[in-house]
């Protein structure tokens, strides 16, 4: 008599990714982050500090600052292409060194030359915009695919933290240092920022986003042209910038200008300025504890519809309503933009070629901090022309409605192709 045959046992089943933050190559790089996180936010406070212990002038304080901003917009394409062609480790390792070298620089200039300090806050920006597109396409190196949603938490995490602690740790710090010793704390931030962060790892079989293979070189014009090439090959990414050029150059613009003004004239306080800002940061905090483990069905729609709810804050501010109904508005728009910001960073690491993510990437940035300023330089004549009502409301109309429409894009609804949810 035949025997039946013992059924072969059934394959284990593959384990459960291992958390984000027990990975040591993630956790070098998400220290690097938070280094460099902390020290940009830091500054712009020191030198505050720097006009107040008048070894620095009003008018100075915004020539510094304003160097500095030139210097990571013009970096930050540079930084993109450079990170494409070289090894994005080595990138992040010389650009955070040029903003480490900025620091003794700004404290000999402090009270002694203008000149000087401005042409270090310049490093200090350049230094800071080439490392941005190069620490996102190194996170993409270092997490594999099931577990980039959750970095990305973990990474913004830092960034927002970076907004409360800076100012808080430097100004507890101030009690006991002088400036200039100040500035060489930001100094060694950013070292901490050029040499704690690993290489990517490519494990065998994991779809990592690996840098390119040597090749030989196109001119900087050319391979920069690659990348937005790159960008218009995916409609929801051109989306995505057009709905956060909206939400940046309008409604950010238009509530940094009228926050103060209402805050005071409406209110005649200064608390619902410091509260709104502060729900906003750690609204923001929230959200991005939530979007680490959320998977919508539709990613793209709850990330644009996430972008949206930043329309919550200008119509706020247009509305004769309790300063809580202020403050709770801007926490909700703190929850809704990091609900976009995560899924909008981790469909960029999966979407995109690989060879071209810190280009592209780097366009992202360009726009996320390129156009505040532009904003800010029309929003103020605006309300003197129109209005603040008027100017609140047509800015929170589009907040809303540009969202609305970029998520009706093709591709738009799981922000490129749909991929299955990872198990936790």
């Amino acid at each position: 008599m035949a025997t039946t045959p013992t059924p072969a046992a059934a394959k284990s089943a593959a384990p459960p990714p291992r958390p984000v933050l027990r990975d040591p190559a993630f956790l070098r790089l998400w220290a690097g982050t938070t280094a460099s996180g902390l020290a940009t936010w830091a500054l712009p406070f020191v030198l505050g500090l720097a006009v107040l212990h008048r070894e620095l002038g009003a008018a100075g304080l915004g020539l510094v600052l304003a160097a500095r901003t030139a210097g990571f917009l013009a970096a930050v394409a540079v930084g993109g292409v450079l990170a494409d062609r070289h090894s994005r480790r080595a990138v992040v390792l010389w650009s955070a060194l040029a903003a480490a070298a900025a620091a003794p620089l700004l404290a000999a200039g402090l009270g002694r030359s203008l000149v000087l300090m401005t042409a270090a806050a310049a490093l200090a920006g350049a230094g800071q915009g080439a490392c941005r597109p190069a620490f996102q396409a190194l996170t993409a190196e270092t997490v594999e695919p099931a577990r980039r949603q959750q970095a990305n938490a973990a990474m913004t995490m830092a960034v927002r933290g970076s907004t409360l602690a800076g100012p808080a740790l430097t100004a507890l710090l101030a009690a006991f240092l002088d400036v200039g010793a100040l500035l060489l704390g930001i100094g060694a931030l950013w070292l901490v920022a050029a040499l704690v962060p690993g290489r990517g790892t490519a494990a065998a079989g994991e779809d990592l986003a690996a840098p390119p293979a040597p090749r030989p070189r196109a001119g900087f014009r050319r391979e920069f042209l690659e990348g937005m090439r790159e960008a218009r090959r995916h409609p929801w990414f051109l989306a995505g910038l057009a709905a956060l050029a909206a939400v940046i150059t309008l409604g950010y613009s238009a509530t940094s200008v009228a926050l103060p003004l209402i805050s005071r004239d409406r209110y005649g306080t200064e608390w619902v300025l410091a509260a709104a800002v502060t729900a906003y940061t750690v609204g923001a905090l929230g959200g991005a504890l939530v979007i680490a483990r959320w998977r919508p069905r539709s990613p793209g729609r709850a990330a644009f519809a996430g972008l949206a709810a930043y329309g919550l804050a200008p119509l706020s501010l247009m509305l004769p309503v309790h300063p809580v109904v202020v403050v709770a508005a801007y926490a909700v728009a703190g929850i809704g933009i990091e609900l976009f910001n995560v899924p909008w960073f981790t469909a960029t690491q999966r979407e995109v070629a690989p060879d071209k993510l810190a280009r592209v990437s780097s366009l992202d940035f360009l726009v996320s901090y390129g156009l505040a300023p532009v904003g800010l330089a029309l929003i103020a004549p605006a309300i003197d022309a129109f209005g603040v009502t008027a100017v609140l409301g047509a800015c929170a109309a589009a907040c809303f409605l540009v969202p609305a429409a970029a998520a009706l894009v093709p591709t738009a609804r799981h922000l490129g192709r749909p991929s299955p949810a990872p198990a936790d």
